[in-house]
């Protein structure tokens, strides 16, 4: 049976947030023969199966989905942590499964993000081989541009970059380009790893890079120690279990306006005009009320530095930045949340087949809510 709203003629949808689950053999089929045994690959410990690098186990290696194989959704708490592969939906890691999904929701095109190596690539920070990092990070792109070309563009997946090291990032974002991926998946906090923070001018290469080469740069949140550590902080201990991501869900975005604002503030824009950045799963209703305060705060405090930037620091969300949104209707009020954030900088998403995914009609939810806008 077909999960589509029925699609206007002509139009393409595009998912510009979901997730995709990394097959278990997916670095030890690729790794040279000395590395087998320190790549990232899957072992039993104590009696669960978990993703283990450099002999350090770094995270369970469930199937990345609350959709269960009969297509029912299911809360976090009894999914997420919970099931391997045998339970979750097949789509979640299989790339013709996927395909099917898709057409059934009568999606065109679908933006995936990363699950075992951390949102933005942040579980290899611990790895001490340095070397072995970086063959993670390759094997992991090259498989990304597998599967891109494999699917004729439908699915476009998101690589990551070695944040530990400026250099490699910018050697790494000229073959992501060669490879013909459409962006790059950056790390929120790369002073986590032993960088710079992205304040900081040593990152004008890498962006000079991405603005040249048409590469846009996704942040999606959790995507660092630093957000996760946020993320485990923002409840109260003694909140349900099942209120707990409830919580931390409800408060993610919080990460990814701290990523717009520095961005904003450090007049990056100014030297990149050209660079386009992208705040994935932190939906949109949060976005008019930072463009406001930051017009605000910067003058107010920093009068010297206000003055420097070339305009107002909201004008570069609406030059630089999207959002993207899925379950938010405004309301009632979708219309004057689209005209405050713009509508050229609003992306939708999905999320699937994560715990507060549009599922199984997406594009029926988007219908209800645009119905509210004024006519085109």
């Amino acid at each position: 049976m077909s999960l589509a709203t029925e699609v206007p003629h002509g139009l393409a949808v595009l998912d510009a947030d979901s997730h995709f689950t990394d097959v278990q053999d997916l670095w030890t089929k690729r790794a040279p023969a000395a590395y087998k045994d320190q790549i990232l690959h899957v072992e039993d410990v104590d009696g669960e199966r978990q993703w283990v690098i450099e002999g350090t186990a770094v995270g369970k290696a469930g199937g990345g989905s609350t959709i269960d194989r009969e297509g029912v959704k299911h809360p976090f708490m009894e999914s997420m942590l919970e099931w391997d592969f045998e339970r979750a939906h097949v789509a979640a890691w299989d790339v013709d499964a996927r395909l099917e999904v898709l057409d059934a929701m009568g999606i065109q095109h679908q933006v995936l993000y990363p699950n075992a190596l951390g949102l933005g690539g942040q579980t290899l920070g611990e790895v001490k081989d340095l070397a072995l990092r970086r063959l993670c990070v390759e094997i992991f792109n090259d498989t990304r541009a597998e599967i891109q070309e494999r699917t004729n563009n439908r699915l476009l997946p998101m690589p990551i970059l070695p944040a530990w090291d400026i250099d490699e990032c910018v050697r790494e974002a000229k073959r992501i380009g060669d490879l013909g991926l459409r962006g790059i998946n950056m790390t929120s906090d790369p002073q986590d790893l032993g960088s710079p923070d992205l304040a900081n001018k040593a990152w004008d290469p890498l962006w000079e890079v991405c603005a040249d080469l048409e590469l846009p740069v996704h942040f999606h949140i959790g995507s660092s120690l630093t957000a996760m550590n946020f993320y485990g902080q923002y409840f109260w201990e003694s909140q349900d279990e099942f209120v707990k991501p409830a919580i931390g869900g409800s408060m993610l975005f919080i990460g990814n306006a701290r990523v717009v604002i520095n961005t904003v503030f450090s007049g990056l824009f100014d030297r990149f005009p050209k660079l386009k950045m992208v705040s994935v799963e932190s939906g949109i209703g949060w976005v008019p009320f930072i463009l406001e305060t930051m017009d605000w705060e910067l003058p107010e405090n920093a009068p010297a530095q206000a003055a420097e930037l070339e305009k107002a620091p909201s004008e570069y969300f609406h030059s630089n930045w999207f959002a993207t949104m899925w379950f938010e209707t405004g309301r009632g009020h979708l219309q004057t949340l689209v005209d405050k954030v713009g509508e050229d900088n609003i992306l939708f998403e999905t999320d699937f087949p994560h715990p507060t995914a549009l599922w199984p009609k997406p594009l029926e939810h988007v219908r209800e809510a645009m119905a509210t806008l004024r006519p085109a």
